[in-house]
């Protein structure tokens, strides 16, 4: 992926979690089960992508992740969360609906 892709990701009118993994990592594959769960709960109101730290070797330089998982939360350009490590369903379900709530605050059209 390159860095303008990436840069477009980032301005989902939706919130967007961009979760970066490999395949190799244990705590990955434990966070996957985790995020599937937040989207069905969450469904159309974000959107979750999936990129693969092997295969973007020169994003994540870019970008300066250092670790997996990760997780950064973007919506309209703006960043709203970034950090390394499993997340609880919990934490992540509560993230995502402030920041719902709040893009709809700052738009009350929608």
């Amino acid at each position: 992926m390159s860095k303008s892709t990436f840069n477009d990701l980032k301005q989902s009118e939706i919130p967007i979690l961009i979760d970066f993994h490999a395949e190799w990592c244990g705590p990955c594959k434990t966070f996957g089960p985790i995020l599937s769960e937040v989207k069905k709960e969450l469904g159309d109101k974000i959107r979750i992508v999936k990129i693969d730290v092997d295969r973007n070797t020169k994003l994540l330089e870019k970008i300066s992740i250092m670790g997996v998982p990760t997780i950064m939360i973007y919506c309209k350009g703006a960043e709203y969360f970034n950090a390394p490590g499993v997340q609880s369903k919990s934490w992540i379900i509560n993230k995502l609906n402030s920041i719902i709530e709040a893009e709809k605050q700052a738009d009350p059209a929608d």
